[in-house]
């Protein structure tokens, strides 16, 4: 989904090293290395922790991130194509392979019955590989809507000019969508945010250190070589290059920061579509909706109101061949990777001044995930027969149960939450719906023409499609079967609209859900990603929503006051961390996903607990290649997180993102909870443990 609301979060994944050919391992110790003289046992070998990967010379109540994995950072440097590498990684090679095969095997079928799936995205990945014709081609493809922007001679046909690119799903200026009234759940509105920008975010067009001046710098010379790639004589490139920041700059200094895009209730701002008309008349909302088949919309919610008496300003008072020249980048800039090849290397050369990646990934890989982002779910299809067996959604349903009764298990006995905040917070919990896999109700795509002609045309024309799709909700019921994430996506998220967890089937595989594997492991990895969703719901900002999913304060004022103050101390918490000179984490930015971590791996533990006694009883309970059920458990969590990553995309990754580093993820929770002190038997003092009165306590 397009808007605020949906927020997919990013889950980090673990991947399944074999065990085959290591030695039994020595029980744990809490000293730096196993003493020597340290008697050994045998113990029976478990299933999805690798033993080679534990750095057994690191002491794991000082550094549980390097213990954990400090072996496997050492002997997986990220990939020339790469600017991060980890497990998730890995799985995502297994799994693109597989989605290579369906597509390669769609493609060379000719004889797929037209209008099916399997016609459409065989013929959308062949013309997408087709890179010899695309060459030849040029930017012939892209000449109508190149013609239609230097068409433009007056304010009527610039408006109508910015429609059409919206249309296409070029966010010219700012984004517009329907998606759920976050106050009014059961109603589709249309929504209005600010947009429009080149860089990341407007903290790029402003800050003067080396490293931001360099993606400027990069910025810059991707407009210039792209312009003159169309065309245009070098001078004539620089000066609309030029024009295009100056723009950008413009709609930059007006837009919120991302910590301010955090807040829910100043992000909402409903007005009617007349007053909306009569405070940006040159932005013209009436014909905006008109023009997007939204005209029925008699209210409109806009996310950043200053940012829209910006963008009105922009367009009363820039000339128009400026205005030209911002509506030709952006179209030039989002159609780059279906023109010709140099095209596509310019935008490279731009990402890699931010990812530090030495070298584009080949085709096949990005016109895989293109295929996926545009055709989801007629792909997913394809995907899912081969994919995703019924014990597994059985399976992964089963936990999310155990994990629910033991968050309203923690809910019940919280010391600080009142008895009717907590009765609101139980009602929420019980309406939580999960989504397992894939989509009870596909998309329809029937009317989507895509055929083997043109690789651009094809992405044209899903974007509209997928606009006009959405259009198509307003004034419909809520369609409570619609997914923000493909099947084969190894990711998942929480959305507090809809007050749904979604894990697609991408997700539930080995290393993430092992069937196979002992329930600690299963509980650290996939566990504590469904805990971490599930506690999305709880956090700074999904707190803010009821069991309905409507954008209302059900805290009393006391407990809204009590949940500040203790989530502040885990923001101190990360705004202390610090993985490069002079760069420290965000913990304002990263507060939601910290919260989830702290709530998830708590809440889950407590699940785990429940699962162990309801197998052994209070009798002895296996060790698995030397390490208790507890110890495992806190492995799979740090192994599943344990990534290199390039210093560019450390920086970037902190000034863009909402989640820690990798590595904060790791022991950011870990170094408040006394499990897990007690489990690998640390002592304060320790660095791995806080001192009781500076620990952070939520759930």
């Amino acid at each position: 989904m397009k808007n605020r609301s949906s927020r997919p979060w990013l889950a980090a994944a673990l991947v399944l090293a074999s065990c085959a050919g290591t030695k039994p391992a020595a029980p744990v110790a809490t000293t730096a290395a196993t003493p020597a003289s340290a008697p050994t046992e045998t113990y029976p070998k478990g299933v999805g922790l690798d033993m080679a990967d534990i750095d057994r010379t690191v002491n794991p109540c000082d550094d549980f991130f390097q213990f954990s994995g400090g072996n496997w950072l050492r002997n997986n440097p990220v990939p020339s194509y790469a600017s991060s590498w980890g497990p998730r990684n890995l799985l995502g090679n297994r799994t693109q392979d597989m989605l290579r095969k369906i597509l390669e095997d769609a493609a060379a079928n000719r004889n797929a019955a037209p209008g099916s799936n399997a016609q459409k995205v065989g013929d959308f990945y062949a013309a997408a590989m087709d890179t010899a014709a695309i060459d030849r081609a040029g930017i012939a493809p892209l000449k109508p809507e190149l013609d239609r922007v230097g068409a433009v001679r007056d304010a009527a046909a610039l408006r109508a000019e910015i429609i059409h690119l919206q249309d296409l799903g070029i966010g010219v200026f700012y984004r517009v969508g329907v998606d759920i009234d976050e106050k009014i759940s059961t109603q589709y509105a249309v929504q209005l945010n600010q947009g429009g920008l080149t860089l990341p975010n407007r903290e790029f067009y402003f800050k003067t250190d080396a490293r931001s001046e360099k993606v400027k710098a990069a910025y810059r010379a991707y407009m210039q070589q792209v312009l003159e790639l169309l065309g245009m004589p070098a001078p004539m490139a620089q000066l609309d290059a030029a024009t295009v920041e100056r723009i950008e700059t413009r709609l930059a200094k007006a837009s919120r920061t991302p910590v301010e895009l955090r807040d829910p209730q100043t992000n909402y701002n409903k007005m009617t579509v007349a007053a909306a008309q009569k405070r940006y008349p040159a932005l013209d909302p009436k014909g905006l909706l008109a023009g997007l088949q939204m005209g029925k919309a008699q209210e409109i919610i806009v996310g950043q109101p200053a940012f829209f008496d910006e963008v009105n300003a922009v367009l009363k008072t820039e000339s128009i061949p400026d205005l030209k020249a911002y509506l030709r980048w952006h179209l030039l800039r989002s159609t780059a990777s279906a023109l010709p090849t140099p095209f596509a290397e310019a935008a490279f050369r731009f990402s890699q001044a931010q990812s530090g990646a030495k070298q584009q990934a080949v085709r096949w890989k990005r016109m895989q995930a293109v295929t996926d982002q545009t055709l989801g779910e007629a792909f997913g299809q394809l995907y899912v027969d081969q994919a995703f067996p019924p014990a597994a959604k059985a399976r992964a349903l089963e936990m999310v149960n155990n994990i629910k009764a033991s968050m309203a298990e923690h809910i019940q006995t919280n010391t600080w939450m009142s008895a009717p905040t907590k009765a609101e917070a139980l009602k929420k919990l019980a309406a939580l719906r999960v989504k397992i896999g894939y989509p009870d109700v596909w998309k329809d795509y029937s009317t989507l023409k895509i055929s083997r002609e043109s690789y651009l045309k094809n992405l044209l024309a899903a974007r509209q499609w997928e606009n006009r799709r959405e259009a198509a909700h307003l004034g419909q019921p809520i369609d409570r079967n619609e997914w923000g994430m493909t099947p084969p996506t190894i990711n998942a998220y929480y959305n507090p609209v809809m007050n749904e967890m979604v894990f697609p089937a991408g997700y539930l595989q080995p290393p993430f859900f092992d069937p196979n594997a002992d329930d600690a492991v299963n509980y650290g990895a996939i566990g504590g990603v469904m805990g971490h969703e599930m506690t999305h719901g709880f956090d700074d900002q999904g707190r803010q929503y009821d069991a309905e999913g409507n954008l209302r304060d059900w805290w009393t004022p006391q407990d809204a006051a009590e949940f500040t103050k203790r989530a502040a101390v885990v923001g101190r918490q990360y705004d202390a961390f610090s993985p490069l000179d002079s760069v420290h984490v965000n913990g304002q930015l990263t507060m939601g996903e910290n919260l989830a971590d702290f709530a998830g791996l708590t809440v889950v533990y407590g699940a785990l607990q429940k699962q162990l006694q309801q197998r052994y009883g209070n009798g002895p309970r296996p060790k698995y290649d030397g390490f208790t059920p507890e110890q495992r458990y806190f492995l799979s969590w740090a192994q599943l997180r344990r990534t290199n990553i390039r210093p560019e995309a450390l920086r970037q990754q902190i000034a863009t993102d909402p989640h820690s580093p990798g590595q904060y993820r790791t022991i950011g929770p870990l170094m408040n909870m006394p499990q897990f002190q007690a489990a690998f038997g640390c002592k304060e003092g320790d660095k791995m443990i806080r001192k009781p009165a500076d620990r952070a306590v939520i759930w």
